[in-house]
């Protein structure tokens, strides 16, 4: 990791800022929110922002962006902004498509990052989350290999910087790295880690391969979503968190972030708050011992905040 500006370098030689910015948003949020959060993202120093398609605010992150280039508070150059391909777009003639349709709404050249959001395919069209009459999702036959070869030409176009998968399991991941005539691979896999998801394993199969883990959920999740698991504990609350926080005087965000950033994860965080978003990005001034990781690696017990109860009966389903 290159401590002075906190980055990390990818295994095409891009460098990816280790801390970044989700804007990932609960629907009964307005998109406006998203728009003036991002730029505080900014203003508190995050320099990666990542979005996607299904998000549905990729207009805002955009705009949000280019008002703070026009403010000469940063170039094009030093912001690392992901997007994703929906499950939608999995047929190798609609990648590119999905691609652009991207880059429309964000009113840019290129992503510095284009990954696809899930192994799972979902049948083509307008709809987000295509179901038949009796509400069950329509899914797609997808052969994620063609999908990837469709992806490295985003690459070769100059529209993606770099490219990636994200929540792809071990089998996935191999699918694509053994897939004949491989030209790039995944630079990473970005999935749901946290404390009581720590995915050490999938984490130390990523590194043997040289595929960045980048981390979501990292601060757990709001469990008054009706789309979450209700029963969830409040990862923040937890006694753990919460003592190492008073040991180092710090939040227990900042815990959370910083296990992940020693562990070797690139870390999302989330807020809309002003004071939170400049706490969450003070994590570059301390360290936790070795005791301290051990005791939070004690607390993972394979819970997840986003079950995957829309995929689950799909053969690709990656959990």
């Amino acid at each position: 990791m290159d401590s002075k500006l906190q980055r990390v370098k990818l295994s095409d030689g891009h460098f990816i800022h280790a801390l970044g910015y989700g804007t990932y948003k609960p629907q009964e949020v307005p998109n406006s929110e998203t728009l003036e959060a991002t730029k505080l993202a900014i203003d508190a120093g995050f320099r990666h922002i990542d979005t996607a398609y299904v998000y549905q605010v990729e207009e805002e992150v955009g705009q949000a962006i280019k008002s703070k280039i026009a403010e000469g508070r940063v170039r094009r150059e030093d912001i690392f902004l992901t997007s994703k391909l929906w499950c939608t777009f999995h047929r190798p003639e609609l990648v590119q498509h999905g691609l652009k349709t991207s880059l429309k709404k964000l009113g840019l050249d290129y992503v510095d990052l284009y990954i696809i959001h899930s192994p799972v395919s979902m049948k083509p069209g307008e709809e987000l989350f295509p179901t038949d009459e009796q509400g069950k999702t329509l899914f797609d036959t997808g052969d994620i290999c063609a999908t990837w070869e469709a992806m490295e030409k985003c690459k070769d176009a100059g529209l993606a910087k770099s490219i990636g998968v994200s929540n792809f399991n071990r089998r996935q991941l191999e699918m694509i790295l053994n897939k004949p005539g491989l030209k790039y691979k995944p630079v990473c896999n970005q999935v749901e880690c946290h404390p009581y998801l720590n995915q050490s394993e999938l984490l130390e199969f990523c590194k043997s391969k040289d595929i960045v883990m980048i981390g979501y959920a990292v601060l757990g999740s709001n469990s008054g979503k009706e789309w979450l698991n209700k029963d969830n504990p409040v990862l923040l609350e937890d006694p753990v968190l919460v003592a190492l926080a008073q040991k180092h005087q710090r939040t227990p965000a900042q815990v959370a972030l910083r296990y992940q950033l020693q562990r070797g994860v690139v870390a999302l965080a989330k807020s809309f708050n002003k004071e939170r978003l400049q706490e969450n990005f003070q994590v570059f001034d301390f360290q936790l011992t070795p005791e301290d990781m051990k005791a939070l690696d004690g607390l993972n017990r394979n819970i997840r905040y986003f079950p995957d109860s829309q995929f689950c009966h799909h053969p690709d389903s990656p959990f």
